[in-house]
């Protein structure tokens, strides 16, 4: 973060170097390779030192984009909202980053759930808080927004995954770290090869990146303006061993919008250490073994003399420690007659009378491991912003006529229903096809408002309902029948009343195409049948 240093306002560093940047590129004396180097920088912004930042902001002379006043040297700021808890306020809390922590807080309970097999997965939605230091552009940068994730549990010495063979075959555009790193563009590769090169780090976090491309194209991003980066070393989570984003191409420019990381062991050894609850997974083996056990066991009687009401935290600590630190605890008791242990964010004195140290050995049919995690991580905002600016459209020769090209699946209203005008015999036909469409539980609109047909036709089409049932004066003869039109292509066809409602079910549920439904009805150009 800088600071303006006259009026004291801040600005994210990275992003402001990226603007000034973009800004220089889009100059036209810049030359090509001025461009290439700052583009270069761009790129490796990310992974950047705040001494590195400081060099480039000295560099390009950057000023405050709203004063022009000189800035400050770069400082850190903590993202995470703090707050105190309590009429107190002694104690200090934080408002979560994410929403992936109450998941890991709950795996025990997830495990036993699924019988205590791996691999596992669970997901939540959610709101998470970040204190950005400048929000701005809509949907895109915010202090409050919705995530859903997903939290893979999974076998860390066996990442294969049984349905990757499904996706293998999916042609992905996936910007590696090394191609950042030499200035190459990203490259289309199926996933199959790049998880066989070594590029995807494994199976599972490949079926999970393949997933993710089918849900983003589904719900409306184009394929063209998608693309997944690698994250560099020098910028990877402390917790993830591999990472990529989901990157949607925006007037913004790229748009991070869905994080898929291998997050390995960390989560669940980081709570196991600071509680002292065993979050771990057990796997049969394929033939008993004999194991040597080392345990420290609490002498209760002398804790509880010594500790008081504080003696049950001590003995579950002593109990909970691991081999290697009972051997500890056994050496400094033997030499020097005592030892220190945690106790929460305390370290307290055992003596040789507070705990006896057993050594055995006994017969295992399990394995005890700390499952890995594999985390899609989805930004409901920036999704949704990608979508629309992606599906924003403008009719050929009417600049005027603009409408939302939103996937069915993904539309909030699925159909419309027009009565072509005010004339009281369309009303039994309107309700009629409205409550078919109820009960085959397609959201509907009736649209009974005056003003010409292609004017309602229009409003439907700017809140993207995707297809639109018309009444008209052939409706009024048997066999009834109403015509079906198309949002995107303006197509309409004439089919009876009675396959009206599950024409458009099986439309929107994907079971059947507009290409097919036009092959299938007459298309409708012009009013067969006018009112005498």
């Amino acid at each position: 973060m800088v600071k303006d240093l006259k009026n004291g306002e801040c600005f994210r560093l990275d992003h402001l170097i990226k603007a000034h940047l973009e800004k220089l590129c889009a100059d036209k004396k810049t030359t090509a390779e001025q461009k290439a180097e700052y583009e270069d920088i761009v790129v490796k912004l990310d992974g950047m030192t705040k001494d590195e930042m400081n060099a480039v902001l000295r560099r390009f002379a950057i000023k405050s984009p709203t004063t022009g006043n000189d800035l400050s040297d770069a400082i850190e700021f903590n993202l995470m909202f703090s707050t105190c808890i309590g009429p107190s306020g002694l104690v200090k809390g934080y408002l979560r980053p994410e929403t992936a922590q109450g998941i890991f807080v709950n795996f025990k309970r997830l495990l036993e759930f699924n019988q205590g097999r791996l691999p596992f997965a669970a997901a939540q939605i959610g709101n998470a808080f970040r204190n950005e230091i400048s929000p701005r552009s809509g949907l895109i940068r915010v202090r409050e927004f919705t995530m859903a994730e997903i939290e893979h549990f999974v076998d860390p010495s066996d990442k294969a995954h049984p349905k990757f063979a499904s996706v293998k075959n999916l042609e992905m555009v996936l910007y590696s770290a090394c191609n950042q790193m030499d200035g190459q563009p990203a490259q289309k590769i199926t996933i199959g090869h790049a998880v066989e090169k070594g590029l995807v780090a494994n199976e599972t976090l490949g079926y999970f990146l393949a997933r993710i491309q089918l849900f983003l194209e589904r719900v409306g991003v184009d394929p063209a303006r998608l693309r997944f980066r690698q994250h560099m070393s020098n910028e990877m989570a402390h917790y993830a061993c591999d990472c990529w984003d989901a990157e949607c191409k925006t007037s913004y420019g790229w748009v991070e919008c869905v994080g898929c990381a291998d997050r390995s062991c960390y989560d669940l050894s980081q709570h196991t250490k600071a509680t002292g609850v065993r979050l771990v997974a057990e796997k049969p083996l394929p033939q008993p073994k004999t194991v040597d056990v080392v345990e420290a066991l609490p002498n209760k009687a002398a804790i509880g003399k010594q500790f008081k009401k504080e003696a049950k935290p001590v003995s579950d600590a002593l109990a909970a420690l691991a081999a290697e630190q009972v051997d500890l605890l056994e050496k400094d008791l033997n030499e020097k007659g005592e030892s220190e242990v945690a106790v929460g964010d305390s370290k307290v004195k055992i003596t040789k009378d507070m705990v006896q140290v057993k050594r055995y050995q006994k017969t295992v049919h399990v394995d005890e491991l700390v499952p890995g995690v594999i985390e899609p991580s989805f930004g409901i905002g920036r999704i949704m912003y990608a979508v629309f600016e992606h599906s924003f459209r403008v009719r050929e020769g009417d600049e005027q006529r603009t409408y939302f090209s939103l996937p069915a699946a993904v539309a909030p209203l699925k159909c419309s229903v027009l009565p072509l005008s005010n004339n009281p015999d369309f009303a039994k036909f309107v309700q009629q096809i409205s409550s078919a469409l109820t009960q085959h539980d397609v959201a509907h609109k009736v649209d009974d408002s005056s003003g010409s047909i292609g004017r309602r036709y229009a409003r439907t089409d700017e809140i993207a309902v995707p297809y639109g049932i018309t009444v008209d004066f052939d409706t009024l003869r048997e066999p009834h029948t109403a015509t079906l039109r198309e949002r995107d292509t303006m197509l309409q066809v004439r089919c009876p009343l009675e396959d009206l409602a599950p024409l458009v079910h099986d439309l929107v549920r994907g079971k059947i195409t507009w290409d097919h439904v036009c092959s299938v009805y007459p298309k409708f150009e012009q009013q067969e049948v006018t009112k005498a």
